[in-house]
């Protein structure tokens, strides 16, 4: 069957399997739909799994514009190990058989918790000077890095197992947040070092694991047939599902198709007073696109349309 550029339009969760890259999980999903235009949301480590939003289609007109960018994850800690990478695929660095109490880590928690600066890690997607700072690190090069601010909402100690001293932590974070280094700076904290050995995202861009299928799934869906597939897109309305909605009548959808600014006060459902993105819904409560309203003009101005193709 030929690729095409796009058969199929949508949003489609993936529960990336351990050691693929993004790219590797966009590159096999092209290679089932036989398509080319697809694009993802959020970059994950190899060794990580979990919550990979695939846009297909139109939709990868918004891979950059959920207006939820918090992410969450259930990491392993490995405490008494450094490695290269911080997480245990690298190099072992160091090794410490100090002792950690459950007590000795929940006193520390609080400390990673709320607005902070953190080091980018060398084995990173990070560019500095127009070079990655992973092929830097590949080569054995270490360079300055600027710390990045970052927010870490919370940190739950799910398990602790003293005597292989393996902590499950829940995280939820900011976008920009590595996890591995969090692992890292942890361990340092506490005085024996520490790594990431399991990292799985529960939640990204407003998704979580409820709302994502494997490939099994996903090539049981095929061979149904297109319409199975199909089932499992979510609509791109979806990624805007926080936004308040605004309603338009059938002469305000022609307008908004054709990109005409119009008078807020003329608009069904427009809150008193929102800085953020207004989900545009038109006749027969059609998804046509977002929004923004300026209440200092009193107009609705369209940021995206996605009524073409």
């Amino acid at each position: 069957m030929k690729r095409q550029d796009a058969r199929f339009h949508g949003i489609l969760c993936l529960d990336k399997p351990v050691d693929f890259t993004s790219f590797d999980a966009v590159a096999k999903l092209r290679g089932m739909i036989r398509q080319r235009r697809i694009g993802h949301g959020g970059t994950l480590d190899p060794f990580a799994t979990g919550v990979l939003p695939l846009f297909l289609g139109r939709a990868t007109r918004l891979c950059d514009m959920s207006p939820v960018e918090d992410k969450r994850y259930t990491v392993t800690l490995r405490l008494g190990v450094e490695t290269d990478t911080q997480d245990m695929t690298g190099k072992v660095l160091k090794e410490c058989d100090g002792s950690v109490s459950r007590a000795d880590l929940e006193a520390l928690i609080p400390e990673f918790t709320g607005a902070q600066q953190q080091l980018p890690p060398m084995y990173s997607a990070v560019q500095v000077g127009g070079q990655r700072l992973y092929d830097l690190a590949r080569q054995g090069i270490e360079v300055e890095r600027q710390p990045r601010d970052i927010t870490i909402h919370h940190i739950n100690l799910l398990e602790y197992d003293r005597d292989s001293r393996r902590a499950v932590l829940d995280v939820g974070c900011s976008k920009g947040t590595y996890i591995r280094t969090l692992c890292h700076d942890l361990g340092q904290k506490l005085g024996v070092g520490g790594a990431a050995e399991t990292l799985r995202r529960t939640e990204a861009l407003g998704f979580s694991l409820e709302d994502c299928c494997g490939y099994d799934r996903i090539a049981s869906a095929l061979e149904e047939g297109e319409q199975a597939f199909e089932a499992l897109l979510l609509p791109l309305e979806t990624v805007f599902r926080s936004c308040p909605a605004v309603y338009l009548s059938p002469a305000q959808d022609k307008m908004f198709r054709n990109g005409v600014r119009m008078d807020l006060a003329r608009i069904h459902g427009v809150p008193q007073q929102h800085d953020g993105l207004l989900r545009v819904l038109g006749t027969d409560h059609a998804f046509l696109g977002v929004a923004r309203a300026s209440y200092e003009t009193s107009e609705l101005i369209t940021v995206r349309n996605f009524c073409g193709g």
